[in-house]
Order: structure tokens, then C-alpha cells, then sequence
């Protein structure tokens, strides 16, 4: 049996939400969602201004990693709302993810209902649909080559718990910005003053444009934004709510916008994060479901 699937669920832990990101824009179009403003770090209450010194490329990328949140093992829960072509949902998530190995994500509608069950490797992807009785097996190079995308495994655990997912591999592009209007560092591909321009909307990026922003007080990522000059099309992930739950300090909120001709956004709330404990990474599909057929668009 042959299945058009076309975005399943909303969700599909952000391979086919981050695709639809990444190519759903052939031809460009205007861009009719609201974009979400940085956060804003504290200024000094004592003089009304912020204090930072200045901080060169090689010095906020060493501090940016040395700051990331660290793991082997993570198993987390979340309550998820995503917000796809105006259709919301609402879903609860438990997250199985071995760094750099494979993650296991188990979609449950509020009730407790299991809806699919997702397992990534570094070169494969496989999942269940539970409601409609359903499976799709693939790797990444042929969701890829379907969507038109750049989607890897590094890509996806980075971008769950703010860790500094990279859409090029050049790091000697990366400029420092100290953004004393807002009081934060940031990382960008582009230097200051054409940043601006290009912020205020004054001028296009000539290239794709990554802009890291990291709060000065632990150098966390606290927002991760990239352009695609081409396209126009946006990914920008949010990350606050910063805490130590369980002795594990991660930003407990994630909000991910895809600004395209399709918007997207999903808000992912974490409540438990915990690290180090081996988990169980399979999934088993049932011999009685059908195969899912991807079609190219």
C-alpha cells in the first residue's frame, strides 16, 4: 500500500518540520509569519548601562563550548506544541538520545494515546504511526534528496538542548559581536555594521548568515538564528528558562520558528531532564502495518 505522507503528525522530532524548513521554499515568497525578538540579558541597574569587554571569535567560540550542556546519555520528558500551515497540536514527548549515536523519541497525545515512535541514528530513520498503522524506514540522504534539505543527526541534537548546531563548517567566518543595546555576545557570519543593515532590513544577505547569540553571565546559547540567502528562509531556536533540575543545568524551554512559505513553530517545555543513565534505543515495527510511501514534491 502506497501512503502520501505529508507532514506526519506535525512533527516527526523535527526531520520533516526542520525538511519542510529547509525546502519548502524553491521559490521564494514572502515571509508571512512574525518573527520572535532576542532575549534581552539585564543592564547594570547601578549605571543604567550594560557592561561588557570585548571578547574576539576564538575566545566566544572556546567559551561557547567549554559552557555546552554535556552528555553521554539523555533521557528527557516534554510537552510539545507545534503550529504547522495554521494547524495546532498539543503532545507530550519522552526523549532517549545517546550523543552522536541514535535517539529514540516516543509521541504521546496528552492522554497518555501513542501516536508514533521515531528512531534516529547517524544514517538512518525509522518510524511508527500508531494511529494510522504505518512505517517508514530511510536514512538521511533520502530524505535529503526528497526535500532538498541538509538534515544530519549533529543537527538535531544540537538544536534540542541549545548546543551550537553549525550550518556551514567554516568557523573562521564567525565575527564577534559585543551587543551592548541588548547586552549579549554573538557570533556571527557577518561583522557588525552589515549586520545591522541587514537586521534593520536595509540589505539583503549576499551569503547564508548564522548569528549566535550567547548570554554573557555563562555563555549559553541563548538564541541561534540562520538565513538562507537564496531562499529568504529562516530557522531561528530560542532557548531560556535556564535551570538545575536533578543537577542537570539546561535551558528547560526551547522555542523553534521556521520562517518560509510554510511557517512553522514548535514550543518544546521540559519537564525532566536526565543525563548518563543508559537507555534502551529500539523500536519494533508490527508485521501487520503498511509501508509509508514518500513522494517526492
Amino acid at each position: 500500500m502506497k501512503i502520501k505522507m505529508k507532514n506526519s503528525l506535525g512533527f516527526l522530532i523535527l526531520v520533516l518540520v526542520l525538511g519542510e524548513f529547509l525546502s519548502s521554499c524553491k521559490h521564494r515568497k514572502e515571509i508571512t509569519s512574525t518573527e520572535p525578538k532576542p532575549p534581552i540579558a539585564k543592564e547594570d541597574s547601578a549605571i543604567g548601562r550594560c557592561r561588557l569587554d570585548y571578547k574576539n571569535a576564538k575566545t566566544l567560540s572556546r567559551l561557547m563550548q567549554e559552557n555546552e550542556f554535556d552528555y553521554t546519555w539523555i533521557f528527557a520528558k516534554a510537552t510539545v506544541e507545534s503550529f504547522v500551515e495554521e494547524k495546532e497540536e498539543s503532545f507530550d514527548i519522552r526523549l532517549s538520545l545517546r550523543k552522536d549515536s541514535a535517539m529514540l523519541v516516543n509521541i504521546q497525545y496528552v492522554l497518555g494515546i501513542n501516536v508514533a515512535k521515531v528512531l534516529i541514528t547517524k544514517d538512518s530513520v525509522k518510524f511508527v504511526d500508531y494511529i494510522h498503522k504505518t512505517y517508514f524506514i530511510g536514512d538521511f540522504a533520502y530524505i535529503n534528496d526528497l526535500l532538498s534539505a541538509d538534515i544530519d543527526f549533529d543537527l538535531l541534537q544540537s538544536v534540542l538542548f541549545g548546543n551550537s548546531a553549525k550550518f556551514y563548517d567554516d568557523d573562521s567566518r564567525l565575527k564577534p559581536i559585543t551587543d551592548r543595546q541588548n547586552c549579549n555576545y554573538m557570533l556571527s557570519t557577518e561583522r557588525k555594521k552589515r549586520l545591522k543593515r541587514i537586521i534593520n532590513n536595509a540589505e539583503e544577505p549576499s551569503s547564508d548568515l548564522q548569528i549566535l547569540t550567547l548570554n554573557p553571565d555563562g555563555f549559553k546559547i541563548i538564541r541561534n538564528e540562520f538565513e538562507q540567502s537564496s531562499t529568504g528562509r529562516k530557522f531561528i531556536a530560542n532557548y531560556s528558562a535556564f535551570a538545575v533540575k536533578d543537577s542537570v543545568y539546561a535551558p528547560y524551554h526551547v522555542d523553534i520558528d521556521i520562517l518560509a512559505q510554510k511557517a512553522a513553530r514548535l514550543k518544546i517545555n521540559y519537564v525532566r531532564i536526565e543525563k548518563n543513565s543508559p537507555q534502551k534505543l529500539s523500536l519494533n515495527i508490527p508485521a501487520k502495518y503498511d509501508a509509508i510511501q514518500i513522494q517526492k514534491k
